[in-house]
């Protein structure tokens, strides 16, 4: 779709879903901008950077996410608000990270086509790669790994994730979204395979300006995580891989040692 205003069919209004990336505003794309200063209304949520909303400077701009537990609006309000505004008007739904990367952003793309209304999609640059890189973890790495898994750990049973228990079989960088209430449960499956000492990471506001981060082993990161009161939104990333931060730093030493 060349155009955030191209319609599939006879409607008028349109649901223009996008990804706002990871928390940094400058990671946001160009097309998502043209979208934001095209919108008529901006549902948004928790994890959108609020400065993103300064490029929609003539929509009606409505918070829609959850804080700590609080609902703004249950999944079925902004399903119903979509359809409301969106037979008439450009409605963007600004999601945080990569709205396909479990955003729901599918879900009400199908909600709101099934009430005639056209739909886009504008991909954002997803957390579960984009934060391990900023912190230059690399996700795949030649001789480390050869693959990676993005894996919810709460499912909307609020339970985990069997697919970790699987991943943990692997040699897979494995990259645990929505996890930290489950991180003993994940700990206790790497453990069962004999991967105790495996590197892990968890980096809490991921290129946000609090930012923080924790490296340990499996062995270790429950302790590493209340000693530095690590919470939710954050990323767990598991793997070989996470060496690299500390290698990189140490050729960057290494080399300025040098030069002295």
């Amino acid at each position: 779709m060349n155009s955030i205003k191209q319609h599939t069919n006879n409607s008028e209004g349109l649901l223009t879903v996008i990804g706002a990336g990871p928390g940094d505003p400058d990671l946001i794309t160009v097309k998502a901008i043209k979208a934001l200063q095209a919108a008529d209304v901006v549902l948004y949520d928790a994890l959108v950077n609020p400065v993103l909303l300064n490029y929609a400077e003539n929509a009606e701009l409505i918070f829609v996410g959850k804080r700590k537990g609080c609902y703004a609006y249950q999944q079925e309000q902004i399903n119903e608000l979509i359809v409301s505004r969106g037979r008439t008007q450009h409605v963007v739904r600004l999601k945080g990270g990569d709205p396909f990367v479990f955003g729901r952003g599918a879900e009400e793309m199908k909600y709101a086509a099934a009430y005639g209304i056209n739909v886009a999609m504008v991909p954002g640059i997803s957390s579960s790669v984009a934060v391990p890189a900023s912190q230059n973890i690399p996700v795949t790495k030649r001789g480390s790994a050869e693959s990676f898994w993005v894996i919810t750990g709460t499912t909307k049973e609020h339970k985990l994730s069997s697919d970790v228990a699987l991943a943990a079989k692997s040699n897979a960088t494995v990259i645990v979204l929505m996890g930290m209430s489950k991180l003993a449960e994940i700990v206790t499956l790497f453990k069962k395979e004999e991967k105790a000492n495996l590197p892990i990471a968890i980096i809490q506001n991921g290129t946000r300006t609090n930012e923080q981060v924790a490296v340990a082993t499996i062995e270790t990161i429950v302790a590493k995580v209340e000693e530095k009161g690590l919470t939710n939104p954050a990323i767990i990333i598991i793997g070989e891989v996470v060496k690299h931060r500390a290698t990189l730093q140490e050729a960057i030493n290494k080399y300025s040692k040098e030069l002295s």
